[in-house]
């Protein structure tokens, strides 16, 4: 194994610096509004370092895609530590998932958001509430579906080496992902491409869609829910998606 000099990681560190602002700030616009940007930022930072100190260049990907995956893994790390996200709403995506799941399997399409609610014993109002509690409280990583390729061999890193096993199960696992996005009703597709793909805020799919920016909210939770019970299999209960 290659091992950098200690010059090297000062050298790495400093150009990529950078890098843990732009990842940042790409998050926050995912991430509950109760998230800091300067606790993404310092996170990160930790991720930079470990990434510098780790790196092999021998193993064929650029310190860039490297230290991304390792700088975006320590910001999510450190919101998963910090989520205050009450109990209440994981049940309540528990109860969706299965609700969901339930009604597609009977019906043999997807689950219309009347049903949901009526199965829930809540009223449209309150499902729309709900959903939109479980969609800002918890990370949705498949994210990541949706970021450009960058032709380094990223899948292959988990961890500080390469692990063929876990790079075929991430593998797997998005082209379950991309079945299961591209079975979604059209709507609820477009939304998600242009949220996740094409970075567009709501307000701004809203005027592109020519509907309202809560109508647009209601459409991107109702499509991250109804992914997270087709993906169900790959997900225990009380992860997130």
């Amino acid at each position: 194994m290659y091992a950098l000099q200690e010059h090297d990681h000062h050298w790495l560190v400093e150009q990529h610096a950078p890098l843990v602002k732009r990842i940042a700030y790409y998050l926050l616009a995912r991430l509950p509004a109760t998230v800091q940007v300067d606790d993404l930022i310092q996170s990160g930072i930790v991720g930079l370092l470990d990434a510098a100190r780790h790196y092999d260049p021998s193993q064929g990907a650029s310190f860039e895609t490297y230290a991304g995956i390792r700088i975006r893994g320590a910001m999510l790390d450190e919101v998963r530590r910090l989520d205050w996200t009450p109990k209440s709403v994981y049940r309540n995506a528990r109860r969706i998932n299965e609700v969901v799941r339930e009604i597609e399997n009977r019906e043999g399409r997807a689950a219309r958001a009347q049903e949901i609610a009526d199965a829930l014993g809540v009223s449209l109002d309150e499902y729309f509430t709900m959903s939109s509690e479980v969609t800002t409280g918890r990370i949705f990583n498949f994210s990541d579906l949706f970021e450009p390729e960058s032709g380094d061999g990223e899948d292959n890193f988990v961890g500080n080496e390469l692990d063929p096993l876990n790079a075929k199960t991430r593998a797997d696992f998005k082209a379950s992902l991309a079945r299961t996005i591209a079975g979604l009703p059209e709507r609820e597709q477009l939304v998600l491409s242009l949220y996740y793909e094409e970075e567009l805020n709501l307000r701004e799919i809203g005027e592109v869609l020519g509907i309202s920016e809560s109508r647009v909210c209601q459409i991107h939770s109702q499509a991250l829910l109804r992914v997270r019970a087709r993906m169900s299999d790959w997900v225990a209960d009380g992860e997130r998606v």
